[in-house]
């Protein structure tokens, strides 16, 4: 990883009870940084915040309940965007959040391959940007992962 990614700004967008969170809370402990997370839904935002309080996850994670296209323009320096919103967002979150990545920055996109049908003008746009290295790896449901060049 890039210096300038090791020291950029940790975000998910969507996320729904918390789950992914949790894990990216713990890389946020192990580099010394904070994961910013972006929930639309009040019932999910309400679950992920009863998972961040019983797992001791607050002094690392920051929630925030709302669209996260409205707040896009907090961000400079993005490090690492964990992405599985609904769909039909996908490509707006992506087309935002590449330019504010610093080299050496990674996206990931979930459910790449479950999806595929409804992400697919998306990811073979991504596979074609020539501002990211991309690739989907057929694990689960599938990731589209793209490292800023």
């Amino acid at each position: 990883m890039d210096d300038a990614a090791a020291a950029g700004e940790m975000i998910e967008i969507g996320t729904s009870a918390g789950y992914s969170a949790l894990w990216l809370a713990q890389a946020c402990r192990l580099r010394g940084g904070r994961l910013t997370t972006f929930e639309i839904l009040p019932d999910k935002a309400r679950l992920a915040r009863e998972t961040f309080a019983r797992t001791g996850v607050n002094d690392v994670v920051r929630l925030v309940e709302g669209n996260f296209l409205d707040h896009v323009d907090e961000f400079r320096n993005v490090a690492f965007c964990f992405l599985d919103a609904e769909k039909d967002v996908y490509e707006a979150c992506y087309d935002a959040v590449v330019p504010k990545m610093v080299p050496g920055a990674v996206l990931i996109a979930d459910n790449a391959t479950s999806h595929r049908d409804d992400l697919q003008p998306m990811l073979d746009r991504v596979l074609a940007d020539e501002r990211v290295d991309a690739m989907i790896a057929t694990v689960g449901k599938g990731e589209l992962v793209c490292r800023r060049r």
